[in-house]
């Protein structure tokens, strides 16, 4: 039962972990996608700068930006994805050792 019971606290600290990880990746998707609209809505004639290391530099091509910002908003959303879904498979496995030792204490 002991080595039961050290499982479980791994698996627990995995869920933590896979919850932090997820909820980090929907914060960056989010900011991603806040920035690609205020990047669309900025007017023509208004410079768009964006940051490289610690200089500001004007953004020549705004629709190479926007594609660019959307490509790692997809990518995001896959690793989201994954995330998602191994947090799911912790959680189940969470289900059944928890069950394993109630079980083995009755």
């Amino acid at each position: 039962m002991s080595s039961s019971l050290e499982q479980l606290q791994v698996v627990v600290a995995e869920v933590q972990a896979a919850r932090q990880q997820v909820g980090s990746v929907r914060a960056q998707v989010q900011e991603l996608a806040n920035t690609i609209e205020a990047v669309k809505a900025q007017p023509e004639n208004l410079s768009l700068h964006r940051q490289l290391g610690g200089v500001l530099v004007e953004v020549a091509d705004r629709d190479a930006l926007v594609v660019e910002l959307e490509a790692s908003q997809q990518a995001l959303n896959l690793h989201l994805k994954r995330f998602e879904e191994r947090e799911l498979q912790l959680v189940a496995t969470y289900d059944e050792l928890k069950k394993s030792l109630e079980g083995a204490s009755e």
